[in-house]
């Protein structure tokens, strides 16, 4: 069995300050060390059920957070960022079985976790064919480019419930449940062993039941915080203006969707 894992920092145990995710702040340490140990958790219990290939993708900010020491000999870390468009989801291709998510956030514009964001804090939200878009939603969507079914993530639980409304028979692991500034945080060994869990159980299921079917036609659109910004950006091209804040894009071509993705909330 061949896996790959998307890790991000933010849906992790504990983490509810923005500063936290910064790798300059004094406070940011503690947390990329937790975000090390659920990838560690979620690797081990994938090799238990008989993972013999785990690829690792590092995905947050610069994508040098998770420490390359603590991986075991079956797991290959990837860390920075290539400049490829797949970003977070850089490496997968047809050969995976399944795909993990770790550590993963609500979407920009959700109000039920206080560091909720999609990629970076440009936008007040983003929409893809009319949905709220989260970072699972596109990567998830680049899995299913690649074939590849989409089987657990853990993170917040915003998150967790919008993964099921996307892949019904998807595992999730949740870390915490956000209102406002503050966040309801599980303890750490609560978590880690949700992690485990759920991963295993993940892997007893039937991998098939969360393959996503790509839609026919993309309507991806972007609201923008700054005006100047979404400005500037409705000259991307195919981009078109559709107020003051808001761009759009439609395509039939998911490359299209994360190749602008890439470039206009960067």
């Amino acid at each position: 069995m061949k896996l790959f894992i998307s890790a991000d920092i933010e849906g992790c145990a504990g983490l509810v300050l923005p500063a936290e995710t910064h790798k300059q702040e004094s406070i940011y340490r503690p947390f990329a060390e937790e975000m090390t140990k659920e990838v560690l958790a979620a690797c081990e219990a994938a090799h238990e059920m008989g993972a013999e290939e785990i690829v690792v993708k590092d995905g947050h900010g610069d994508a040098c957070n998770i420490d390359p020491f603590q991986m075991p000999e079956y797991v290959t870390l990837i860390r920075g960022k290539s400049g490829h468009p797949y970003n977070m989801m850089w490496g997968i291709d047809e050969s995976f079985d399944g795909v993990l998510f770790i550590g993963y956030h609500a979407p920009a514009g959700d109000p039920r976790f206080s560091v909720s964001h999609t990629s970076t804090g440009n936008s007040l939200y983003l929409r893809l064919n009319g949905r709220y878009m989260s970072e699972f939603m596109l990567n998830t969507y680049t899995a299913a480019s690649c074939g590849v079914p989409v089987l657990f993530l853990s993170g917040d639980e915003a998150i967790c419930s919008l993964a099921k409304e996307l892949v019904p028979e998807i595992t999730t692991a949740a870390s915490k449940w956000g209102e406002g500034g503050a966040a309801v945080c599980q303890p750490q060994p609560l978590v880690l062993e949700r992690i485990r869990q759920g991963v295993k159980a993940a892997l007893e299921k039937d991998f098939s039941a969360c393959r996503l079917s790509l839609p026919e036609k993309f309507v991806y659109e972007v609201t923008f915080k700054d005006w100047k910004r979404a400005y500037q950006m409705s000259f991307y091209p195919g981009m078109k203006s559709v107020d003051t804040f808001t761009n759009r894009l439609e395509t039939d071509s998911w490359m299209d969707v994360v190749t602008a993705h890439s470039f206009v909330v960067y």
